[in-house]
């Protein structure tokens, strides 16, 4: 999971935890002012013409930059709303890519875990001074770690994910089923890799230890907590949580990775039946562009979320002037997170600053530019920075949209 995280955030949590000056100014300028936005209304029109034409123009000249056989995009403002989806969803029928298709969205997934988390801690069931040990067992440093630390990656354990055990097995056979405590276990030998609140280091192994608690404290199947506390508050009827399950509701479009074992840049894997369940709560929700909007703006208000004040307390969890807070990012007053599993690429970002909403969904993970040691297709465009498709062509929006999203 390449996933919004360590180039935004490393080097001003470099800053923050060793000591250095912090700038001044906050990631978010007025959280209060964002909590007081309303939800946005069901029915908003098209954007005008003008400016429709101008986020169109964008997709189109980012579209041929990015390794992916489609694009889904949407854009939502006080003002309107703008969608549209580009390319093929299965380039051996040639069928197109579709507005509503289903896609994973990867580590979008650590902003709703983290959303939950933060309603716990308002029902006053947890602290998120808590120690991890209090819940899980066994953990390197496990009663001094909090659950903070673990919402902004300042825990100090391992990513599962970067650990040689899971990486051989799972691309040994994508098809395997993983309960969270295995994906923790990968973790264990090779942690700590710093003591806890020192540095920043992005791992799945964190929320995949968030959603343990989360069960624990709620007594449910993660799947029922996000259904009954984001879903239904949200009306989001097109999100959905598959577990270990392979398949996607229809219609979907067909993934394509150059992750794995049997892969070469000349022929990539159909990852769309892989087996999900090695992403949990760190990365293995589904969703559309329509949920995906209304999510990205109530992620960023808190509205039918949070109440204000911790919603005030999320927007001020960033280090300044940008990085990773609880469970999501921000740069420049854009707070959200970008996701990638194998086959698929998403972005949702809020815009702190304009109450604008931008999603994207590609299904493709693969990057293009120069991109260093990473596998890109043969045809890889070159002297453009290194990016995944969705971040690609968000990038591409938010400059049409006056405000641009730089990597600090």
């Amino acid at each position: 999971m390449r996933q919004f995280s360590r180039a935004v955030a490393g080097a001003a949590l470099a800053t923050l935890l060793t000591g250095g000056v912090a700038l001044a100014e906050a990631c978010v300028a007025d959280p209060v002012a964002v909590t007081a936005r309303p939800a946005a209304p069901s029915g908003l029109p098209p954007l005008p013409a003008e400016q429709a034409a101008a986020l169109e123009a964008a997709v189109r000249a980012a579209f041929p930059e990015a390794a992916t056989p489609g694009i889904i995009a949407g854009v939502m403002t006080p003002e309107g709303i703008w969608t549209g989806a580009w390319g093929e969803a299965d380039p051996d029928s040639g069928a197109p890519m579709e507005v509503g298709m289903h896609t994973r969205i990867g580590s979008v997934t650590k902003t709703f875990t983290g959303t939950v988390l933060l309603q716990l801690a308002e029902d006053g069931a947890l602290s998120l001074d808590d120690p991890i040990g209090r819940y899980v067992e066994g953990l390197p440093n496990g009663d001094s770690i909090t659950l903070r630390q673990l919402a902004t990656m300042t825990s100090g354990l391992l990513s599962y994910t970067r650990a040689d055990a899971f990486l051989d097995r799972f691309f040994g056979d994508p098809t395997l089923t993983y309960t969270p405590g295995e994906l923790v276990e990968f973790a264990v030998p090779g942690s700590p890799i710093f003591a806890p609140g020192a540095e920043f280091d992005y791992s799945n192994t964190n929320t995949v230890l968030l959603g343990m608690v989360i069960e624990q404290v709620t007594g449910q199947p993660i799947g029922e907590v996000f259904a009954e506390r984001v879903f239904a508050p949200l009306g989001l009827g097109g999100t959905f949580w598959p577990g270990a399950e392979t398949g996607l509701p229809e219609p979907f479009p067909q993934g394509f990775t150059l992750q794995g074992n049997a892969v070469t840049p000349e022929a990539p894997s159909n990852a769309t039946h892989w087996n999900p369940s090695w992403g949990w709560t760190a990365g293995g929700m589904v969703s559309t562009l329509g949920d995906l909007l209304v999510y990205g703006q109530a992620l960023g208000t808190g509205r039918g979320l949070l109440g204000p004040e911790t919603q005030q307390e999320r927007l001020r969890s960033f280090p300044e002037p940008a990085g990773y807070g609880l469970a999501m990012g921000c740069v420049d007053g854009w707070i959200g997170h970008t996701g990638e599993l194998p086959g698929y690429n998403t972005t949702v970002f809020y815009d702190t600053t304009t109450d604008t909403t931008v999603v994207v969904q590609a299904n493709s993970d693969i990057p293009s530019g120069d991109c260093g040691d990473e596998a890109v297709l043969p045809d890889n465009p070159t002297g453009i920075v290194c990016a995944s498709p969705a971040s690609r062509v968000f990038g591409a929006l938010s400059e049409a949209l006056g405000h641009p999203f730089e990597m600090p």
